[in-house]
């Protein structure tokens, strides 16, 4: 069994930082799940299965086009995992978000199986 470790987390990082869908699904175990900032239910709005979870990332790339996730610091302590960023974007009306924000991550046979994502709740902020 691969042990998950910070390159591994760094690697997914770049890949949301590229919106390359296909390296990121290639993290993802088969039976992953990705619980999304924000919607209806408790843990937000969950995407369980492959097709949902691609689904769930691009929709971060489509609500925020230029999407970026900045100064990452992450670590690995055996199953589980920590990624913490700066998550920044812009959404089709004007409105920007800056704020900070983690995922935890479940991993198991050396993928990610849960990716739950969790951001402050910062107003908008005036573009540069």
């Amino acid at each position: 069994m691969t042990q998950p470790t910070t390159a591994l987390l760094e690697a997914f990082g770049d890949a949301w930082n590229r919106h390359d869908i296909d390296a990121l699904m290639s993290f993802m175990a088969d039976d992953c799940s990705f619980h999304a900032v924000a919607g209806p239910d408790l843990l937000g709005r969950s995407f369980v299965g492959r097709d949902a979870v691609r689904e769930g990332f691009m929709l971060a790339w489509q609500t925020f086009p230029d999407a970026a996730w900045l100064d990452g610091d992450h670590f690995v302590d055996g199953n589980r995992g920590v990624s913490e960023t700066t998550f920044v974007g812009t959404k089709a009306d004007g409105t920007r978000i800056e704020a900070r924000m983690v995922d935890i991550f479940t991993f198991r046979d050396g993928k990610i199986a849960v990716k739950n994502a969790f951001r402050k709740d910062r107003p908008p902020v005036t573009a540069a």
